[in-house]
């Protein structure tokens, strides 16, 4: 569980990022304060790994928190959420580690895909202790490095996904599946991707009943066999 502190002034907006960030799993609400100067002290005693704040809040503002976050060199996180759309401020916010920035009004679905992208980026620095290019540029950008992706890879992902499966995280499977050179589990899929086992079989089995990928059945002791699954080539699809 990734332990998340919210620092909001306005008490709806709040509540709205408490259910969002409690609707995503692997995440859990620690913390909250309604201004910079509360933050900051919620930040040192409760030791988040990720801080969701606002930037215009009484007493200290979101870009003064952030920075003194860095200064203090906490270990910790952050994704802004916020009404300021102008160039400075989102440049500061960055400049000074934002991982995402998220501009009001907002929907689920995008808070949904900055804690993806932050599961999938800590899942993957967590295990790793080294990165190839092609596996960094994955990770920052979302990309397999430049490698063109196959017409019908990035046909699937257009397509009509079902309730529950989103295009950006198919996306992520499946780059992660073409880099790969033997058949994986889905539990494999899923630490590699940053996804909990549950959700990965759901997108595995999707690609599968689409033909993107092979299912092959593992065979070992007493047991029911293990579902593999690998990335086909090209001309096996067609």
């Amino acid at each position: 569980m990734y332990r998340v502190v919210l620092i909001e002034d306005d008490p709806m907006v709040l509540e709205v990022n408490r259910q969002f960030v409690e609707r995503v799993p692997g995440f859990e609400i620690i913390g909250t304060a309604s201004n910079g100067i509360d933050g900051i002290e919620k930040v040192r005693d409760l030791k988040p790994d990720l801080v969701i704040l606002d930037i215009y809040m009484p007493g200290q503002n979101g870009t003064e928190l952030l920075q003194q976050i860095r200064n203090e060199q906490l270990n910790t996180d952050a994704i802004v959420i916020t009404a300021a759309n102008d160039i400075p401020t989102i440049q500061r916010m960055l400049h000074q580690g934002a991982v995402d920035y998220i501009m009001k009004p907002f929907k689920f679905e995008r808070v949904r895909e900055a804690l993806e992208n932050y599961r999938m980026m800590k899942s993957r620095l967590g295990k790793e202790s080294t990165l190839s290019q092609v596996e960094l540029d994955q990770l920052l950008h979302g990309n397999n490095g430049g490698e063109p992706i196959p017409e019908s890879a990035t046909f699937s992902v257009q397509m009509d996904l079902p309730k529950g499966l989103q295009a950006l995280t198919m996306k992520q499977v499946m780059l992660f599946l073409m880099q790969q050179h033997k058949s994986l589990s889905a539990e494999e899929v899923a630490e590699g991707v940053g996804l909990a086992r549950v959700t990965a079989r759901r997108y595995l089995d999707f690609l599968e009943k689409n033909k993107q990928v092979k299912l092959d059945l593992e065979y070992g002791g007493i047991g029911r066999p293990i579902n593999r699954y690998v990335w086909m080539a090209e001309d096996k699809r067609s």
